[in-house]
């Protein structure tokens, strides 16, 4: 009996998290004025900490992202007891109010149906949402209750802010704004106004693989950053055609391909790589000796001998392989290649792998120059000397000094 009630836990526990991530959504009003009732509106006015429903509030501090968002957020926990019995149903309002904004606060309402529980139900159940600020500082409130209109308040104040370090970055969301965290990472980029002239042209291959190769898929933290390096591209105003080659290595094959266009196809691209699955390889593909390599090379020499883009750009986490490309097979193409060729190495624990990888290691021939991004601001100055590297060599100048950061 216990094993089942644990199982019972885990399975509504996880439910609940799943449920309360994803359901949160603006609070809609008539107008610019939202609808509350009086009794809840009390209870934000009152600033008092309540319990009627037991629970324990923990406010997640804002963070910069990887999509140079601010991450702002809580998360709940309550006694599964407690709302044990017949099928309950807790609503969760959040106020958040910039100080820069004080008559327009925004509100977010999440609504979690909670299944039947038995009533000796034990252990807790952990809710959670998040949303997205600019910088600056703001006072959050949140009301928790459930069927019975038991009540759970708390109240905070936030600040997102940039250390001195990353006083360069301009997040991608206005200083004071508060908006609903975005889950979906491949939407539709909107429309960028391009530079006057001749637009650049650039081809991006991105290796969409795990951080950790013994994983068996892909999670959105492991491909936050490369998106976001392909919305910064995409918005460039210099460039205005883009190639892209999506692949992985483990599987061996290349997930989709865009030929030169003014846009990069997000939507597309997020559904070609849906079926990525490093850890299941063909049997075919095991036997042989050196595919993986064999593989890179084959790609490289198809991208790089096919087209003659203003830049080549790869994107991707470290590929560790048994060898490495052969670079008499790439140095014949490198006499030709008169554009630069980049490689924004993905890495978040650079300490355990600071050796270069298969890819690092095949630019060589090219005079490619690699940036190791681990942290949001290296993302963001690596883009930024890419893009000013292009420019410039697109411009008739030497682009292929070492990095200056």
């Amino acid at each position: 009996m216990s094993v089942g009630r644990s199982f019972y836990k885990l399975i509504v526990g996880t439910l609940l998290m799943g449920l309360s991530a994803w359901a949160q959504v603006p609070l809609p009003g008539v107008g610019t004025r939202v609808q509350l009732n009086n009794s809840d509106m009390a209870v934000l006015e009152a600033q008092e900490v309540r319990k009627d429903l037991p629970c324990t509030v923990e406010p997640v501090k804002p963070a910069l992202g990887f999509d140079l968002r601010f991450h702002g957020g809580y998360e709940i926990n309550l006694p599964l007891r407690d709302v044990a019995g017949n099928e309950n149903l807790l609503s969760v309002l959040v106020r958040v109010t910039s100080d820069v904004r004080k008559d327009d606060p925004m509100y977010f309402v999440q609504r979690i149906a909670v299944p039947k529980l038995p009533d000796d139900a034990k252990g807790e159940a952990a809710l959670g949402g998040l949303f997205d600020l600019g910088e600056g500082k703001y006072h959050v409130d949140l009301l928790m209750k459930d069927r019975s209109e038991r009540v759970c308040s708390f109240y905070w104040d936030a600040e997102a802010v940039l250390t001195d370090k990353d006083k360069e970055i301009q997040p991608a969301i206005a200083a004071g704004a508060v908006e609903r965290a975005e889950y979906e990472q491949f939407n539709e980029e909107p429309p960028v106004e391009r530079a006057a002239g001749k637009p650049l042209n650039i081809k991006i291959l991105v290796n969409f693989a795990p951080q950790n190769s013994n994983l068996s898929s892909l999670r959105p933290i492991d491909t936050l950053a490369l998106v976001t390096v392909l919305r910064r591209l995409a918005r460039e105003p210099q460039f205005g055609r883009f190639s892209v080659v999506a692949f992985n290595i483990q599987e061996q094959r290349v997930l989709y391909r865009q030929a030169s266009a003014e846009r990069i196809d997000f939507p597309a691209l997020g559904r070609a790589i849906q079926g990525v699955e490093p850890g299941k390889v063909d049997l075919k593909l095991l036997a042989q000796k050196h595919g993986e390599v064999g593989f890179l090379a084959d790609l490289i020499k198809k991208e790089i001998a096919n087209d003659h883009p203003d830049a080549v750009i790869f994107a991707g986490p470290k590929v560790l392989l048994d060898d490495s490309v052969p670079e008499d097979e790439l140095k014949p193409l490198a006499t030709d290649v008169n554009y630069p060729v980049f490689y924004m190495n993905y890495n978040l624990n650079p300490q355990a792998i600071p050796w270069k990888d298969a890819i690092g290691k095949a630019i060589r021939p090219f005079r490619g120059i690699e940036f190791s991004i681990s942290r949001p601001r290296d993302l963001w100055f690596a883009v930024s000397e890419v893009v000013s590297r292009i420019v410039k060599s697109s411009q008739g100048g030497n682009a292929l000094l070492a990095p200056s950061r």
